[in-house]
């Protein structure tokens, strides 16, 4: 972009990730890896509920969804070693990662994967459009992977939503 003062902003914002924050979000001040993710599937839920509840972002709604469930996921197999701290892994990885680690069956993995690929990108990309019942059962079914992972890690009261 050639305007002078986008490029401005674009160098502002990219110094403050730079630097370590001075302020961070309460909940995601944690030292590892692992629980940083379980509360960052944590705020993504908390915020799909309450956009739920304002109606009408449903896509946002669906997007945070499937953010939480990834986050979700990541932070169960970082918890039981599947996954190192500094190892990148992307959204289809973490779906695939979590089967290998015996999270899930086969056919679970399939539908989720089939569910994560035909979509979340139509519904992002606006090819399939969002709606109300949509994202109220997205959010069932994140609110449901994240008890249940929950559940097996014993993790529960380090969760910072109202799901466990």
């Amino acid at each position: 972009m050639d305007e002078s003062h986008i490029e401005d902003k674009l160098d502002e914002v990219q110094n403050l990730f730079d630097r370590r924050p001075e302020e961070v979000e309460t909940g995601l001040d944690v030292d590892d890896s692992e629980m940083l993710q379980l509360r960052k599937a944590c705020r993504l839920l908390e915020a799909a509920r309450h956009l739920v509840e304002e109606n009408g972002y449903y896509t946002v709604v669906i997007e945070s969804c499937f953010g939480a469930i990834e986050r979700t996921l990541q932070f169960y197999l970082l918890e039981n070693d599947f996954l190192h701290p500094d190892e990148y892994i992307d959204h289809q990885a973490v779906y695939e990662e979590s089967y290998e680690a015996g999270l899930y069956n086969q056919e679970f993995r399939d539908k989720l994967v089939e569910l994560w690929r035909n979509n979340r990108s139509r519904s992002y990309y606006r090819e399939g459009v969002g709606s109300n019942e949509r994202a109220e059962k997205m959010l069932e079914l994140a609110e449901a992977i994240h008890e249940h992972v929950l559940q097996l890690a014993g993790e529960s009261h380090e969760c910072i939503c109202n799901t466990a």
